[in-house]
């Protein structure tokens, strides 16, 4: 009995390797692209389940390329993707077979998470009841403008352009003024002081005369 069952079992094996050697070698070739975007799908996974599953991955381009049976059949998997499997025809006329593999984008959505940071109930209480809320934007704007934040503004911050350009404005014009005044006060004509000298002059010199 065991013998036979030896026998069926060789002939099952040497059977399976006939058809095994049979089959012909073909190099498998082509690019894997997102079917949506018409983008390529980088480091996709290609499982051959026919040959005791030989796992094969595609480049940073979705590029693959390598050598299997004809009849082989195989799957593509990426992370986000959907499952594509694909056949190796038969009877090929050439030792080379490239396909373009488009897969479609599987969007999975995950239940909604909530994270508290307390441990406990009474923590939370804790926390609620000695919470400082925030002040709303009417207090903010009434502390912004206050008279010591706008002291302590103009004491630390430094002047921008626009202050610095009135300021030298300000300053060429009080040097022209002050100089036209010091030229007109310089001028005899114009000194009502000078005027008056003269005028003092002349009568001491008709007084002079009359003696």
């Amino acid at each position: 009995m065991r013998n036979w069952l030896f026998l069926i079992f060789l002939f099952s094996a040497l059977s399976g390797f006939s058809q095994t050697g049979e089959r012909k070698l073909v190099q498998f070739s082509g690019i894997v692209m997102n079917r949506d975007s018409n983008t390529v799908v980088p480091y996709v996974t290609i499982t051959n389940q026919t040959g005791k599953d030989q796992y094969y991955s595609a480049n940073y381009k979705g590029y693959f390329s390598f050598v299997a049976h004809e009849g082989d059949t195989l799957a593509f998997t990426a992370v986000g993707y959907k499952r594509e499997g694909i056949i190796i025809p038969i009877n090929l006329p050439d030792n080379k077979y490239t396909v373009l593999i488009k897969l479609q984008q599987e969007i999975i959505n995950l239940p909604a998470v909530r994270v508290f940071p307390w441990a406990s109930t009474d923590e939370f209480k804790k926390e609620f009841m000695t919470m400082k809320f925030a002040d709303d934007d009417l207090e903010i704007a009434k502390k912004n403008i206050s008279r010591e934040s706008l002291a302590a503004m103009i004491a630390s911050l430094p002047r921008d352009g626009a202050e610095m350009q009135g300021y030298n404005f300000q300053a060429n014009h009080n040097r022209l003024v002050n100089r036209n005044t010091n030229q007109r006060l310089a001028n005899p004509l114009l000194n009502p002081f000078a005027w008056g000298a003269l005028i003092q002059q002349i009568m001491q010199g008709d007084r002079s005369r009359e003696q």
